[in-house]
């Protein structure tokens, strides 16, 4: 079915109002400040209308792309086709246990320097060592992610998500399943969900987009239940200041995606872009920086283009030197060239 972009408008309009947009920049949407329009986007803040939304989009066969703070993802400068939908769902409680620990019930689309500065000060700890990590927390579950020893399946009870598979090969309204930790497959910068997102290199080294979906993903992070543990605001906040300092003075200030590469068994991508020679090569608008080699940082008007083109060059002169296949952190999405 062809996609008529002002028809999906119109009628997700009437449902959703001010939160629908047509031909909105995505570069306003992703931490590098680059990429194309989205036919349609919308913003959900609700389960409800998360739900809704998919709902919708299986029945009338509407693509739909979800994302969230557009922190680990390059839009293509051709932007995407179809439906674009933040899930900007904040809501969350707190029960305290009694025994000195409480459970954090939490909606996917909360940023992880909200949460932290909602929690701490009430004396909650679990989540302080994630202050500058900049996506939501239904993307940490997605990439598990961390930093110094810790990370976010230390905490993780359990996520509910919105299941789509069964609306690829027909109008099937999707579920709502809910998954526990030992069924989420935690390890390294790694969920049950990451594998189908891994971006591959083809034989000319272009990284390729991973194939789209009608609903993609196919299942859509909605809500966390986290383990909290009590203890002193004040120790708690400084414990997120420290962390916060640390990561101000290690990575570089302009927009960027956060680490490109995953650290490989035994290393640091970073080490081993510098050691090709490539730290502070330019691309057009675009920059491994001269901070931290696992940064690609947009230094003005860079394009999509130009930020695949270091990651192309960064990939094929460590695996051309060292051996070593690097694995994308950064998901690319929208309307990429075909090789």
């Amino acid at each position: 079915m062809t996609f008529d972009a002002e028809i999906a408008y119109n009628e997700l309009l009437a449902h959703f109002g001010r939160h629908v947009r047509r031909d909105e920049p995505l570069a306003r949407h992703c931490t590098f400040g680059v990429g194309g329009p989205a036919d349609v986007w919308v913003s959900v803040d609700t389960p409800e209308d998360l739900v809704g939304l998919v709902t919708i989009c299986a029945e009338q066969r509407w693509p739909l792309l979800i994302t969230g703070n557009g922190t680990n993802v390059l839009y293509a400068d051709a932007g995407v086709r179809g439906v674009v939908a933040r899930v900007a769902l904040n809501a969350f409680t707190i029960e305290d246990r009694g025994d000195g620990t409480a459970f954090l019930t939490v909606g996917a689309g909360i940023s992880w320097p909200r949460i932290i500065n909602e929690i701490a000060p009430k004396g909650w700890g679990g989540l302080e060592f994630g202050p500058g990590i900049p996506g939501t927390l239904g993307g940490g579950v997605v990439s598990n992610a961390g930093v110094h020893g810790h990370d976010l399946g230390q905490v993780l009870e359990w996520v509910e998500i919105v299941d789509a598979r069964q609306s690829e090969e027909r109008p099937v309204a999707p579920t709502v399943v809910r998954y526990q930790h030992s069924e989420l497959d935690l390890s390294y910068r790694h969920s049950r969900f990451r594998s189908q997102r891994r971006v591959q290199f083809d034989e000319e080294g272009n990284p390729v987009a991973a194939p789209r979906q009608l609903i993609e993903p196919a299942e859509i992070v909605m809500q966390l239940g986290i383990r909290l543990t009590q203890g002193d605001p004040q120790q708690l906040r400084a414990e997120i200041d420290e962390h916060k300092q640390y990561r101000k003075r290690t990575q570089p200030p302009q927009q960027s995606a956060g680490s490109i590469f995953k650290n490989p068994a035994g290393d640091y991508a970073g080490r081993l872009i510098e050691a090709v020679g490539l730290k502070g090569q330019i691309q057009g608008g675009a920059q491994i920086s001269e901070r931290h080699a696992n940064f690609i940082v947009n230094v003005g008007g860079a394009r999509a283009d130009d930020v695949a083109a270091l990651m192309r060059e960064a990939h094929q002169r460590v695996y051309d030197r060292f051996g070593i296949d690097l694995e994308l952190e950064v998901e690319l999405r929208g309307e990429w060239k075909v090789s």
